[in-house]
C-alpha cells in the first residue's frame, strides 16, 4: 500500500507555504480504489453499496451507544476512475440542458442518466479524472460547505503545480481559471456535485485533464450559459498523464483533509 498523508511529501511538489496542512487525526484513513475506465451505472451502484455499508455501521453504533458498547470505526473511500462518454443530470437540473436526443446520444457513443446528486447536467468521458469520495464526515467535520471548499482547494493546489492560477467564483461550485471578478474568459476546469446522507458523502468531482471538450457542446454545462469549459491539456497545449495528476491531487487531498490516503 502507498500512503498519502498531510505529513508526507507524496505530492511531487509541496503545497504553497501559505496553505497550512490540516494535522492528521487518528482514524482519518481513506482507502483509494482506482477503477480505471468504468461504466457509469456500475460505479454508481458501487458507491451506493459502500454508502449503505457505512450507514449500516452507523446504525449499529447508535445501538451500541445505547447499550454502552464501543462503536465500530467507519471506513472512508475515494474511488477514482474515468467513464465512457456519459451525461448525468442532478436533482435540480433541467432536462432541456441536454441538447441531444436519443439518436444524437447514440451517434456520439454517449449515454444519459438522471442521478441523485445536487447540481445540473455535466459530462464525463475518457481523459477526465473523476473522483467519488465516500467519506463519513463525522470522522472529519460536519460541514458540507467546508467539504466542498476543501475538494476545490486540492484541485487549485494541483493546478498551481502546472503553473495555472485557479480559484472560485462566488455562488458557483467548482474550480475555474480566469476566476477573478471582471475577467474576460472564465473557464471551468473541475465540476463538483455531491450527495450527503447522515454525514456520509457520495458522488464528487470531475477534473478535465485530457478531455474531449467537444462533448460539452451538447449540453448547457451545469446550467451555466455564459462561461466556458476547459481542460489541463487545453491550457498547457499538451496531454498530461492522468496518473501524474492523480498522484498530485491525492497528495493535496490528504494535505487539506488531514488524512492518510492509502492507495492499493
Amino acid at each position: 500500500m502507498s500512503q498519502y498523508s498531510s505529513c508526507t511529501t507524496s505530492a511531487p511538489n509541496p503545497a504553497p507555504a501559505a496553505v497550512a496542512a490540516t494535522p492528521v487525526v487518528a482514524g482519518r484513513q481513506v482507502e483509494v480504489r482506482n477503477l480505471g475506465l468504468a461504466d457509469y451505472e456500475t460505479t454508481w451502484a458501487y458507491q451506493e453499496e459502500l454508502l449503505a455499508s457505512t450507514l449500516a455501521i452507523k446504525s449499529r453504533n447508535r445501538q451500541a451507544q445505547e447499550e454502552g458498547r464501543a462503536p465500530e470505526p467507519t471506513p472512508n473511500y475515494l474511488l477514482l476512475c474515468q467513464h465512457p462518454h456519459v451525461y448525468t443530470l442532478g436533482k435540480s437540473g433541467k432536462p432541456e440542458h441536454l441538447l441531444l436526443d436519443e439518436a444524437g446520444l447514440a451517434q456520439h457513443g454517449a449515454t444519459f442518466h438522471r442521478i441523485n446528486r445536487g447540481g445540473d447536467i455535466t459530462y464525463h468521458g475518457p481523459g477526465q479524472l473523476v473522483g467519488y469520495p465516500i467519506l463519513d464526515l463525522e470522522n472529519f467535520f460536519t460541514d458540507i460547505h467546508r467539504y466542498l471548499r476543501l475538494l476545490e482547494e486540492a484541485v487549485i493546489l494541483t493546478l498551481a503545480d502546472y503553473g495555472l492560477a485557479a480559484g472560485r467564483i462566488a455562488g458557483l461550485t467548482g474550480v475555474w481559471l480566469d476566476f477573478e471578478e471582471g475577467a474576460a474568459n472564465p473557464r471551468k476546469i473541475c465540476a463538483m456535485g455531491v450527495k450527503c446522507s447522515r454525514w456520509v458523502t457520495m458522488h464528487g468531482f470531475a477534473f478535465n485533464i485530457n478531455s474531449d471538450l467537444s462533448y460539452f457542446g451538447y449540453i448547457v454545462p451545469c446550467g451555466i450559459t455564459d462561461k466556458a469549459v476547459t481542460s489541463l491539456q487545453q491550457e498547457l497545449g499538451r496531454a498530461v498523464p492522468l496518473p501524474e495528476v492523480e498522484q498530485r491531487l491525492v497528495g493535496y487531498l490528504a494535505h487539506v483533509f488531514g488524512a492518510e490516503f492509502l492507495v492499493a
